[in-house]
């Protein structure tokens, strides 16, 4: 191995370990959160986080992307596990679920996600933002009615996003809100000042100090006015020996194989989820700061892989997830590794000291999580995204909405709506252009110059123009730069062409052929033209 590779690897093992370590501390409130607003056993949450930061991490082409449980599965998996008729059944439609993904990748879906608007993908990560903020609010002060994860806008608890946090109003915890402002206080001057001093503050991360301060904290007043109580600290599952732990474990029912109900909800998995990491893996790749482009057939073959790992060992089903990518990203992440080893400290710490474990307040953890979501919805976003125009900026503060009082796909899908209008609008004006000359020979000039591409969607301008045009006047089509002409433009051509006469209005088809004047057939006459159907 040569000077530059172990330069380059070391350079690399300095960033990734310290955000992995950060991405843990993200993750492992969400897995257990996700598993609890899924209706499912908390282990299989981890099992998922564990699959999908080692497995999935290693088989992956993102080098920033992290993959676990995701939120926006939790309503999907919580149906199904109740109307499949038990968990194991809902196993087996995730572990058929990540066969249908592998599918996905060999046909080469992937694809799709490319073709998600830039404003659409923005407003997407500002509205996860300002979800994970919400909802972050009430655990930072210390009310814990809704677990981690729940990111919908009507929540399991009957209230709804701002509903929430009227309630916390009447609610904070003394001990978990005092150790939240510290842990915040902490990874702010962490971040602002210790981290522009020297190497070593880059290296050990300000969350990392934060649980660390959190966990002192909770020893320390324990029995206190100021204590915090066990419901208000993370909950990982302790098992008393080692057959205990294995007990965790469970496997699909593959006896269920033959029920089209599993079926019905394994492509839905496969579906969502595949959707849900194609944006997440456009996003990401947005954020990079090296700007790397991920291989997105790859990625459904690494999800798919995923999925059927911890749909066999008893997890829930996986997606890559924006919260522990950006997370990742901020702290540092430059390659896999981070989630590589952020998996494995899932893995340990579950396996060696769960007890450790169950000591961190959730509202250090919430404290961490806000400024994820901070960063991911900066303020100065929206006045970018204005300067822009009203076509970019309106797909993306509808997909901003749509998230915050709906949820992530279905916010998604209203931008994506309001961005295909825009493209249609914007077909529609760009279409042909007119430019009247002059007034020669007591005719008015018309010029009218074609699109390179003239589709259906084009036929209302063009045919709004044609009809607008005065009698006695004279039509210069110009369509030398068209490659495509739909055959709905030439039957409205075709059709001008008798209202012409009647109107007295002479036309000269201009192309790269030649010029024609008033052409008796422009169906026979684009027929014959070579690259225009």
């Amino acid at each position: 191995m040569n000077t530059n590779t172990k330069n380059s690897l070391f350079g690399s093992l300095k960033n990734d370990i310290p955000a992995s370590i950060v991405v843990f501390f993200v993750a492992l409130p969400l897995c257990l959160g996700i598993a609890l607003a899924s209706g499912a056993p908390l282990f299989s949450g981890l099992i998922a986080g564990i699959v999908g930061g080692i497995i999935v991490g290693c088989l992956s082409g993102s080098q920033i992307g992290v993959s676990g449980p995701a939120a926006g599965l939790a309503a999907i998996v919580l149906t199904a596990i109740s109307t499949l008729g038990g968990f194991e059944n809902f196993l087996l439609a995730v572990v058929i679920g990540g066969f249908i993904q592998i599918i996905f990748g060999v046909l080469r879906a992937g694809i799709i996600g490319y073709y998600f608007p830039s404003s659409v993908i923005k407003g997407m990560l500002t509205g996860i933002g300002i979800i994970i903020i919400l909802k972050q609010i009430p655990h930072f002060f210390g009310y814990d009615a809704v677990p981690e994860g729940d990111f919908s806008f009507n929540q399991m608890d009957g209230e709804n996003t701002f509903s929430e946090i009227g309630v916390m109003l009447k609610n904070i915890s003394l001990g978990p809100t005092i150790i939240a402002f510290v842990g915040l206080s902490v990874m702010l001057f962490w971040d602002k000042v210790l981290a522009k001093k020297a190497k070593i503050f880059k290296v050990i991360q300000g969350p990392l100090v934060a649980v660390t301060l959190g966990i002192v904290y909770f020893l320390a007043t324990r029995g206190t006015a100021y204590g915090i109580e066990s419901n208000h600290l993370v909950s990982v599952p302790i098992p008393s020996d080692f057959d205990s732990f294995l007990g965790q474990f469970s496997l699909p029912n593959f006896a269920g194989i033959t029920n089209p109900a599993i079926w019905i909800t394994a492509f839905t998995i496969a579906l969502v989820a595949s959707l849900e990491t194609l944006l997440c893996v456009e996003a990401t790749d947005k954020l990079d700061p090296e700007k790397r482009v991920t291989p997105t057939n790859r990625e459904l073959l690494a999800q798919g892989t995923g999925n059927v790992i911890s749909g066999m060992i008893g997890g829930l089903p996986i997606t890559q997830v924006i919260v522990r990518s950006s997370a990742n990203i901020q702290s540092g992440g430059r390659t896999k590794v981070s989630a590589v080893v952020h998996g494995m400290l899932l893995l340990i710490s579950v396996v060696l000291i769960p007890g450790l474990l169950n000591m961190i307040p959730l509202s250090v953890l919430a404290a961490v999580l806000l400024i994820v979501g901070f960063k991911l919805a900066k303020p100065a976003l929206f006045a970018v995204m204005y300067r822009q125009g009203w076509k970019q900026f309106v797909p993306f503060i509808v997909t901003v909405l749509g998230i915050i009082f709906t949820d992530l796909l279905i916010g998604i899908g209203m931008g994506l709506a309001v961005g295909i209008i825009i493209i249609l609008i914007k077909s529609y004006q760009n279409s042909h252009f007119l430019h009247i000359v002059d007034n020669s020979n007591g005719k008015h000039k018309i010029q009218m110059t074609f699109a390179e591409e003239v589709t259906f969607f084009n036929k209302g301008a063009i045919l709004n123009e044609l009809d607008q045009l005065p009698e006695n006047s004279y039509l210069e089509l110009d369509v030398r730069k068209t490659r495509f002409l739909d055959n709905d433009i030439i039957e409205i051509l075709e059709d001008f062409a008798i209202k012409a006469k009647n109107r007295q209005i002479d036309i000269k088809l201009v192309s790269e052929r030649g010029v024609v004047k008033n052409p008796p057939s422009y169906i026979e006459f684009f027929k014959l033209r070579p690259k225009v159907a």
